[in-house]
């Protein structure tokens, strides 16, 4: 069965309670992963939405939580650039859209906490002497986010051309 999206094209519908099975497991998922629960579950029902964007009603009530626990968690992930805000047209109601490149995005924002990790490890290493035993750990700490940081550069270009290849 479909309904109409609004925009002229038709969406298929979904068991609300398959679609919150969903959300929820992959929510705990990211949340292992260190997000926080309500910004997971958040990301959560927005990616798994047909139009990928959600208003603040919407979520509240798919997710059972208060407006203010959906304000809360959005902030979080527009701060982490997996989501963005946007005006719905003639309308003061905001709608919150997953990017669709938030994968990029959100390991965008790593490289440079990494980049940030790796100066502090190298004024460490410089500080406690590379030929002390805290400054080798630190040396090779620091030799491996270099590394990390090198293999994510690599990955997310291979990424595009596969993107690209398989979803136009």
């Amino acid at each position: 069965m479909t309904h109409p999206k609004g925009d002229g094209s038709e969406v298929a519908e979904r068991d609300p309670e398959t679609v919150s099975r969903f959300v929820e497991h992959f929510a705990a998922q990211l949340v292992e992963a260190g997000l926080p629960r309500m910004p997971a579950r958040v990301f959560a029902a927005l990616l798994a939405s047909d139009t990928g964007a959600l208003t603040s009603a919407e979520l509240s009530a798919q997710l059972r939580i208060s407006p203010a626990a959906v304000s809360g968690a959005v902030r979080y992930l527009a701060q982490v650039h997996m989501v963005s805000r946007e005006r719905e047209p003639g309308s003061r109601r905001e709608r919150y859209r997953v990017h669709a490149d938030q994968w990029y995005e959100a390991l965008t924002n790593r490289e440079a906490v990494l980049k940030r990790w790796e100066d502090a490890l190298r004024d460490g290493v410089a500080g406690l002497g590379a030929d002390t035993p805290a400054g080798r750990r630190l040396a090779e700490t620091l030799a491996f986010f270099e590394f990390v940081e090198k293999e994510v550069a690599g990955m997310m270009e291979r990424w595009r051309v596969e993107r690209e290849r398989r979803f136009g």
